[in-house]
């Protein structure tokens, strides 16, 4: 590929299968579908008609339309044109999605009719917007509509050829561990997470995804795969429709999916429940750590020579490290059920991962880090070509995220963990999430482990109460169903914590209704708001403490 621009690639997708499968969408049962030609000219017609529109070069573009083919074919129109595509996730919350909108000061403005009444019922963070159009309906507010600027516009369009480090998007952290942060993505970064995902994990022409995340099915098309857009609220995973899920990928063969751990948990459910074998040889799982109970289930409804793998990353930086659900079973599950940690796999080709001694400011250079031996547990930093450099208008964070080594950069993830002797990394859970106790730090998903052996417990989070260096370790479930003596619940819990040098400080327990989660995964437990919950609920009970 001579252009790094992924707009690029989806024209040398459809010379090369013009009338392959490229898109597919549909509700109970009933599809429609693209091939690569017809992707190709609605997308080039679409890019014509934005520019007619005074979309170009260089313009932030907020977007804010549905997984569809408009969704798919406006994206690449964007990238042709090398307009700087803005991604918010819907679901975090109009007060996040408000001060987001604000802080990335978008130029133009590409969204439904519900998007555009929100723009003018919320102006200020939409002030810069000077161009809008509406994909439907515009009912007045959204200034010209798609098909009205799509008249007589020509199918044929050359995308730009744009530099490794010209901007393409910008796309938002999930805010797991405070305010979601716009990160910076260049053309060079999609161009090389391409690379990465079709020749780590072998996916390519005569694949047919079924993605779990919207952006997803751009890097299927651009690989020469088709994608069906599955029937669900990619905001709320955790309440995909199985049955729907599962009638897509039976209908359309699908090879691969990538998918939050909670789309896989219900879904593998689903299908032992009604006997299905999927027709997938290949499951991505990513976006929190994965048990090998969920990988077992999941073996179940794959073929025989089917693989799990579980990406580990971030939206700065990924994929950075992988492994499959075979070597997790194998060999690390059982250590990481004794609080040793999750093993997520080895570097990917290209990528670099070091454990330095935790620091809480800024790192100007690389020479500052002092680096950890094997086996101790530091903070995670990764380096390579997927690894973003900046996040967006955000200097101070850009700061402290962002390590300089040469001319390039280290990312620090924000996690914590260790590099064991066959260079796997071990993730401990979040830096922010670490219980500070006079005794030392407490990592969450080592002392997690134990307590989800429980029976009844259906997760575990470790959160600290009290200032830092002095906090008291606090214990909270989620139950799989309410429990008729929770005296004995607690004991039981005391004992499991007693019996473990990790966890035998932990003397108090709560239970939690049901955990705070993040909108993109539904998996990532908001910790902090337990903390915060936890406060609360002190003095604590007789039967907790």
């Amino acid at each position: 590929m001579t252009n790094c621009n992924i707009g690029a690639a989806l024209h040398e997708s459809a010379a090369a299968r013009p009338d392959a499968l490229a898109l597919v969408t549909g509700k109970n049962g009933q599809y429609e579908q693209w091939t690569f030609r017809e992707l190709l000219e609605t997308s080039c017609r679409y890019a014509n008609a934005l520019q007619g529109q005074g979309v170009e070069r260089g313009q932030r573009v907020m977007f804010m339309v549905r997984p569809s083919l408009d969704f798919i074919a406006l994206t690449f129109a964007l990238f042709q044109l090398g307009a700087v595509v803005i991604l918010i996730d819907p679901g975090m919350g109009y007060r996040n999605l408000l001060r987001c909108i604000g802080a990335v000061k978008p130029e133009a403005l590409i969204g439904i009719p519900a998007a555009q009444l929100f723009s003018r019922l919320f102006p200020k963070p939409f002030k810069t917007v000077r161009r809008r159009v509406c994909v439907g309906p515009s009912f007045g507010l959204g200034g010209s509509t798609l098909a009205a600027a799509c008249k007589r516009v020509s199918a044929d369009f050359s995308p730009a050829v744009t530099t490794e480090d010209e901007l393409a998007a910008v796309i938002f952290t999930t805010g797991s561990t405070g305010p979601p942060k716009g990160v910076q993505y260049t053309h060079g970064i999609f161009f090389n997470q391409l690379k990465l995902i079709r020749d780590y994990y072998g996916i390519g022409s005569g694949d047919i995804d079924q993605p779990g995340f919207p952006l997803f099915g751009l890097f299927a098309a651009a690989l020469g795969a088709a994608a069906v857009i599955p029937d669900m609220d990619p905001t709320r995973p955790a309440q995909v429709n199985p049955a729907k899920f599962v009638r897509s990928m039976l209908d359309w063969q699908v090879t691969y999916s990538f998918g939050s751990p909670a789309i896989w948990n219900v879904v593998s459910r689903h299908c032992i429940a009604a006997g299905i074998t999927l027709p997938v040889k290949k499951v991505l799982m990513a976006g929190a750590p994965v048990s090998g109970e969920l990988i077992s289930r999941v073996q179940q409804i794959m073929p025989e020579g089917g693989t799990i793998y579980t990406p580990y990353g971030a939206t700065e930086s990924l994929p950075s490290v992988s492994i499959t659900g075979e070597e997790i079973l194998r060999e690390t599950w059982p250590k990481t059920r004794i609080g040793q940690g999750a093993c997520v796999g080895r570097p990917l080709p290209g990528m670099s991962v070091q454990i330095i001694r935790p620091v809480n400011g800024p790192l100007a250079e690389w020479s500052d880090a002092q680096q950890l031996p094997v086996g101790r547990i530091g903070e995670i930093v990764v380096k390579g070509p997927v690894v973003t450099r900046a996040y967006d208008g955000n200097e101070a964070e850009t700061r402290l995220a962002k390590v300089r080594d040469g001319s390039g950069f280290w990312h620090r993830m924000g996690d914590v963990g260790y590099v064991d002797e066959q260079g796997r990394l071990w993730f401990c859970g979040r830096k922010a999430h670490r219980v500070l106790t006079a005794a030392g730090p407490m990592h969450t998903i080592c002392c997690e482990a134990i307590f989800n052996e429980h029976p009844q417990v259906l997760r575990s989070a470790l959160v600290g109460v009290g200032k830092a260096g002095a906090q008291k370790p606090v214990l909270i479930v989620e139950l799989k169903e309410k429990v008729p003596d929770e005296r004995r619940l607690f004991n039981e819990l005391r004992q499991l914590a007693a019996d473990n040098s990790l966890t035998a400080s932990i003397k108090t327990f709560l239970i939690h209704p049901g955990f705070p989660v993040d909108i993109r995964h539904n998996a990532k437990i908001f910790r902090e708001k337990l903390a915060a919950w936890a406060e609360e609920q002190y003095p604590f009970t007789p039967a907790s403490r």
